[in-house]
């Protein structure tokens, strides 16, 4: 059957549909726009109402503290995630730094800073979370005008900020070169059609799921799926957490492939699958993921958290594991009687690779 010939346009025609993008691409970004303000409101009154709440309870100490992590518990229960100690500390200090106009009258809403400038409706809470780090209220403000002025993406401004750009703008008597520098090296690719709603922030505020597994190839997929199955049929404790957990500091989000807690060892598992060969770096992030879960997620009582890092080749595989060097006494003598043998988890890997090489195979001949 051929195909249907392309209709031919002429020049009114190609007006016509350019207009329709333009009406899309428009309503788009406002539609960003929005979700973006609303949410930076959103945290704002919620950092407003932290401090005053701190402050009736000013007597007590520790207070401060003790109300933060009540709410993160109880507003985490209602509406998920996004609401950690840290994001709710991050919205403290938001609106501590945020509360006054040019005038330096304090305001009843972000509105009010809006209209006298001191925020910007055009920047997203990402460009706010990093911009709370910035000491400098002088060095803040230029930001946040540089910023919304032209457009800047989180990671510009990220990179500005990271190499100090005001500061050698201000140090420079020809400015030129600097500026053009600083273009050259933050070039951002222009936004794609919805690529905003992927950013974790915004799901979160939209109570969407932030499993990113979309972006996953078929083979680590399959291997994934397999290892969540046969480590919860080794009947050793093992209880699944998530998949693809979102992990969040103050300035970075991390995913972890697989989360289980073992309710024997009382201890997070954290596995992480690389399609590739085994680097140093893959070492190092399972050791930083393993750091961050015991600051971030481990509870009272719990044990260390531990990691197994696998990396899958087309010949061979190799597994791994990971635990701080203090805890490795505890690691040989506790752990290891619940945990899979490298020996165990390479020959797992390596049946399933065989699987899926043969479905593959399978599948390509059927068609």
């Amino acid at each position: 059957m051929k195909p249907e010939p392309k209709i031919k346009t002429n020049l009114e025609d190609f007006e016509f549909i350019k207009q329709l993008k333009s009406l899309i691409a428009s309503s788009r970004h406002k539609a960003y726009t929005a979700i973006n303000f609303a949410q930076v409101e959103l945290n704002w009154f919620l950092g407003q109402k932290i401090v005053e709440q701190e402050q009736k309870g000013s007597h007590r100490a520790g207070y401060g503290k003790q109300i933060i992590q009540l709410a993160s518990e109880e507003l985490n229960e209602e509406y998920g995630r996004g609401f950690s100690v840290t994001n709710l500390k991050n919205f403290r200090k938001f609106y501590l730094l945020f509360n006054q106009d040019q005038k330096g009258q304090t305001v009843p809403d972000l509105s009010s800073l809006v209209k006298s400038q001191t925020l910007s409706d055009l920047l997203s809470w990402s460009h706010y979370e990093r911009l709370i780090r910035v000491e400098s209220r002088e060095a803040r403000n230029w930001y946040i005008k540089e910023a919304s002025q032209n457009n800047w993406g989180f990671r510009t401004l990220d990179r500005n900020i990271s190499t100090k750009y005001y500061e050698r703008l201000l140090a420079s008597q020809i400015k030129e070169p600097v500026e053009e520098e600083m273009k050259q090296k933050t070039k951002e690719a222009p936004l794609k059609s919805l690529e905003f709603i992927k950013n974790p922030t915004v799901l979160e505020f939209l109570d969407l799921p932030t499993n990113i597994s979309y972006t996953e190839q078929n083979f680590e997929k399959a291997l994934i799926d397999n290892l969540q199955k046969f480590l919860l049929e080794l009947g050793k404790g093992y209880a699944f957490v998530e998949r693809q957990q979102l992990v969040r500091t103050e300035t970075s989000d991390f995913y972890i492939d697989l989360v289980f807690y073992n309710y024997i060892l009382k201890c997070f598992v954290l596995v992480e699958l690389k399609t590739n060969k085994i680097t140093h770096q893959d070492i190092g992030q399972l050791d930083m993921y393993v750091r961050m879960y015991d600051d971030l997620k481990r509870n009272e009582g719990d044990n260390p958290t531990i990691g197994m890092l696998l990396c899958t080749e087309t010949d061979k595989t190799i597994a791994k594991y990971s635990v701080l060097k203090e805890n490795q006494q505890l690691f040989a003598t506790k752990y290891l009687p619940y945990l899979p043998s490298e020996e165990e988890l390479v020959a797992e890997i390596e049946r399933e690779k065989i699987n899926i090489k043969q479905q593959l195979e399978k599948d390509s001949n059927s068609r």
